[in-house]
Parts: C-alpha cells; structure tokens; sequence
C-alpha cells in the first residue's frame, strides 16, 4: 500500500500526459502510486504513458464517459489512505507531496489538504489569489472553504489531496452533472469540511483551453439547485454559489441567452455581490461585450482584469 495515490483522468493530453507524470515521478517523496484512466483517448496519449516506465503507474482505460467517471474509476482502484488528485495536462512542484506529507503530519485532526497555485494562460502565468484575510506567502491556514474562495477556488482538480474516507463520507463525482462536477464535489467538501492550505504555489494549472467561455455551453450550465436549503443557513455556502451565479450569469449575457441570465440573476442576493458585480449585471449584451473584449485585449499586454476584485 502506498502513502498516496495519485488519480489521474487521461483524455486526448498526448502532448501534456509525458510532462505530468513525469512532474510526479519527480517528487522528493516516493511513496505513492500513480493511477491513470484513459477515458476513451483518440490520440497517442495510451503510447505516450506506456513508454513511462516506472512501476508505480497503474495505467486503465475505459470508453469514454467523462471526467468525472474515469476520476471515479482511478479512485475506486486507490490503495492509499490519502488520494492527490492531478489533471493530466498540469505540473506540480518536485516537493509538492513532500509538503501534503508535513502538512498531514502537522495537522492529524484534518482530512483535506491544499496549496496555492499559479494559473498559466496563453498570455502569461498568474498568481491564484484567494479571499484569505492577512494571507501571506507560505503561511499555513486552516479554512471554511466557501469563505476562503470568493476570489478563486482554494481547491482544484490538481491541487487537492484527501484522506480516503473523505469520498466515503460525501461520495464522489456526480456523473450526472455536464459541467461544474469540480465545483459540486468542493461544494459537499465544504459542508463537512475545514481545508489545512499552504500559500505556497506547488502547482501550475494550465487554464488556457479550459476557458469557460469556451467549454460551457448553454444547457451545460450548473444549476447550485442541489444546494438551496443548504444556503438559507450557511452565509458562506450563499455568497459563494451567489457569485458562481454571478459568474453564469455574466456568460449568459455574452452568450444571449436570457433564459438562463434570468434564472441566475434572480436567485443572487446582491448584498454578497461587490459593486462592480451589481454594475455588471445591470449593463446590456452589447456592453459585457464590448467590456469582455477589452479585457482579452489588456490580458495580452499582461493586465489582467477581474470583477472579483
């Protein structure tokens, strides 16, 4: 049995997969098995990981049916008692497990661990940033997960590891949603769960072809309806799905859509919005147009712009 086991889902990452586990295979800490499920790749991404000889990787494939199912499948498969979990196109830090390793030790009472990330996009890398009141660089802090992510997630798909009995006790990825699986999961962590995070940046997380605006369609919007009665008595749990909304709602505009804009909007409470939010949602189409557009435009002179902050 291995210390941690490593789950990661493969979908046509041909020429990601190698630089991944190799970013794993790395690590000062060696306990750990590397479990990877081809969910139904139709590139070279099976050749790629079987020419990384190294015992430790248990490779499966599957036909394709999602992330959230080939997650599930490679969780099933864990030995471990602690489950990192890593996308097969993102990079960790060669002390990264070594630094869960401390963390767990220090922290024996908790059972989901995080870190900092960098977010490198097509034009440039950037620093996550996240709602943490007097955070400082590697200062570590144990948090409600809603209230520490209003800005950006303190957890995601590559830098999160759990204890095992975290899955037995909230489940695992709801296969039914189409988007925002990620979020869900978080989500029910959330509820149950405080997360020990280092303010240390131990993973790159390549978010230039997961673009929300470019990956979510309209009937693949996540609906939060799972969470309503959850929301009236948890304020933290209310603010952050509000600016989740937030977010959908902004897209429906960009997408003219006001069916869906409709639906997100009447459900934020816009207290838990900050004023540039309120501002937003008030303009028409054709002005978040022209404002999403001006924001590419300053992201490519390395001015990144954000109405979360």
């Amino acid at each position: 049995m291995s210390f941690f086991s490593i789950i990661i889902s493969l979908y046509n990452k041909e020429q990601h997969i190698k630089a991944t586990i190799e970013s794993v295979l790395a690590q000062t800490f060696e306990d750990f098995e590397v479990i990877v499920v081809n969910d139904g790749s139709t590139d070279g991404s099976e050749a790629v990981v079987n020419s990384i000889l190294d015992p430790r990787i248990k490779y499966f494939k599957q036909d394709n049916r999602g992330a959230s199912s080939a997650r599930n499948a490679a969780i099933s498969k864990a030995s471990g008692p602690y489950l990192a979990l890593l996308d097969a196109d993102d990079i960790w830090q060669e002390n990264y497990l070594e630094t869960i390793n401390q963390l767990i030790k220090s922290h024996p009472d908790h059972h989901v661990f995080a870190t900092a990330v960098n977010i490198e996009t097509s034009n440039g890398v950037i620093r996550s940033v996240y709602s943490i009141k007097d955070i400082r660089d590697k200062d570590i802090y144990i948090v409600d997960y809603f209230k520490s992510s209003y800005i950006n997630t303190v957890l995601t798909s590559s830098s999160t590891v759990v204890h095992q009995s975290v899955f037995d006790r909230v489940g695992t990825y709801d296969t039914s949603l189409k988007s925002g699986q990620d979020t869900d999961l978080w989500i029910r962590i959330g509820l149950d769960y405080k997360i020990v995070f280092i303010n240390e940046v131990l993973v790159t997380y390549r978010y230039a072809k997961r673009s929300l605006s470019n990956r979510t369609k309209r009937a693949d919007k996540p609906k939060f309806d799972n969470y309503v009665q959850f929301e009236s008595v948890n304020p933290g749990l209310k603010k952050f799905i509000d600016l989740n909304r937030f977010s959908m709602a902004i897209l429906s505009k960009l997408e003219n859509d006001p069916t869906s804009f409709k639906r997100f909007e009447k459900e934020i409470d816009y207290n838990n919005l900050n004023k540039k939010q309120q501002l937003l949602l008030k303009q028409p189409t054709s002005v978040i147009r022209c404002l999403h557009f001006f924001k590419k435009r300053m992201q490519h002179l390395g001015i990144h712009l954000s109405a979360f902050r």
